[in-house]
């Protein structure tokens, strides 16, 4: 018999303190959906072998990006391609889903 285990959004976002710390909410096969508060800015950085997705819980943040960037509002979401250095920022602090492969680096290479 399978577990199911159900998990909130909403009360896991209240307990993340730290900025640029994912944590970890499940895992499926070999992906990892994480959770993380961003507040400022993070570092430029980029994945060799992994894509990486960005989905705005809540708040507001801006990737920056070698090839342009973008602005994403809460509910929106964005695919950064495998070797694409990119660089996070907030717009104001924000709760932020990341779907990734499970041995992504948190801080990118």
């Amino acid at each position: 018999m399978n577990n199911l285990t159900k998990f909130n959004l909403n009360e896991i976002s209240e307990k993340i303190t730290k900025p640029w710390s994912p944590e970890n909410i499940e895992t499926v096969n070999d992906y990892v959906v994480r959770i993380a508060r961003f507040d400022g800015k993070y570092h430029w950085h980029k994945h060799d072998k992994e894509d990486e997705i960005f989905l705005v819980f809540k708040g507001r943040i801006k990737i920056q990006t070698k090839a342009g960037n973008i602005i994403l509002e809460e509910g929106e979401g964005v695919k950064i391609p495998k070797g694409l250095e990119h660089c996070p920022i907030s717009l104001e602090p924000s709760i932020v889903l990341l779907f990734e492969p499970r041995k992504i680096k948190s801080k990118g290479d």
